[in-house]
């Protein structure tokens, strides 16, 4: 990416690098200059654009500095939705539907903002352009490691949420709304997963103004009294997380000389640990939740009995309340073999699980 713009003397806005007719492009500016006036945001564009083969996702990203109420740089996307012609079918929406935000607090003294959002904010396009999935407010997403590399940060993941002051927009290519990327801490995202992630972003609201990432912070949970408030929302609402991808799921049938097949189901570590933390808040308040993994489907559905069933590359693992409450005392997150009392006919088999970087290189084992 080359610098495009600077907060210095430049007078226009950063639709000069961009085609005359980019009405998706001029829309977004229309929606910023309406929040921040004359400010010219310091612009990082791509030199080649994605439509012509360029490598960014993103054709570019612009920053703000704010004084109030603590100061930050907040960070907007270019490259989500339809920025010129209209090309996609669905006439609703432009491209993706939404343009990503990050708020990041300043350090004292500073004048530019720093260079690892960018690159943040194209690796989560590259995984959008890449999977087509989606991201809608209420989501989360680990970032495996400090969401900025090389730091000793504790933010080492992020939720999704509508940006507090920018609203959603209509324009000529469709509609689409900001979606502000949110930075917590390990206990934070357990907690976003164990309630909900916008439940849990209002009650961080009033030590979190705006919803602005601090690198040099602590969990916010460490405070006794939100954390009170966290675990009672978590045993009111129960658990809006029904689904989780991993790359360790395996199901195997075992035959058994008079007895029924066993079901074995092989999980990671980190896996294991957090069923055991969701499902007593998902079954007990009859909702199904869903491991998914490159080969198979590992569903739990409340009933009024416990079994299993296979279907295909799928598994169906019904639960009473009790039966999950028994899970999650029996499982540990620890490499290890183990099996319920209430299941007889599934054994649950829990490897150790890998934490690697964007390099692949181990940073951290589970179990």
């Amino acid at each position: 990416m080359t610098d495009q713009k600077t907060n210095s003397s430049n007078s226009s806005s950063s639709q000069d690098d961009v085609d005359v007719d980019a009405v998706g492009w001029s829309a977004i500016d229309a929606s910023l200059a309406a929040l921040y006036g004359d400010q010219v945001p310091l612009h990082m564009g791509t030199l080649i654009k994605h439509r012509l083969g360029g490598p960014d996702p993103l054709d570019g990203i612009s920053v703000y500095y704010r004084s109030h109420p603590v100061p930050h740089w907040h960070y907007v996307t270019y490259g989500f939705s339809e920025l010129y012609d209209k090309e996609q079918e669905d006439q609703e929406e432009s491209g993706y539907g939404f343009e990503l935000t990050f708020r990041l607090q300043a350090a004292p003294g500073s004048t530019e903002p720093p260079s690892w959002v960018f690159s943040l904010l194209q690796n989560l396009a590259r995984y959008v352009f890449s999977t087509g999935n989606v991201f809608r407010p209420g989501q989360w997403m680990s970032a495996n490691g400090p969401i900025a590399l090389d730091t000793d940060t504790r933010i080492c993941s992020m939720a999704m949420t509508s940006d507090p002051e920018l609203p959603a927009l209509d324009t000529p290519n469709g509609h689409l709304r900001f979606i502000q990327v949110v930075g917590l801490t390990l206990e934070e995202e357990h907690a976003a997963k164990q309630w909900s992630p916008q439940d849990l972003l209002d009650a961080l609201l009033p030590h979190m103004p705006l919803w602005i990432t601090d690198l040099d912070r602590s969990s916010l949970l460490d405070d006794p009294a939100l954390a009170s408030q966290v675990n009672a929302g978590m045993e009111r609402d129960g658990s809006s997380s029904g689904f989780m991808y991993t790359d360790v799921l395996g199901i195997a049938q075992r035959r058994r000389l008079l007895r029924s097949a066993l079901t074995e189901v092989t999980l990671g570590a980190r896996q294991a640990g957090e069923l055991c933390k969701l499902l007593p808040l998902r079954i007990p308040f009859g909702r199904p939740f869903t491991l998914a993994g490159r080969d198979w489907r590992l569903q739990f559905e409340p009933g009024e009995t416990c079994g299993v069933a296979t279907y295909d590359q799928r598994v169906v693992i019904t639960m009473t309340s009790a039966c999950a409450q028994d899970f999650a005392h029996t499982l540990l997150a620890r490499a290890g073999s183990y099996q319920l009392a209430q299941l007889p006919n599934v054994s649950w088999l829990v490897q150790k699980t890998f934490i690697r970087d964007a390099s692949g290189n181990v940073v951290n084992t589970i179990g």
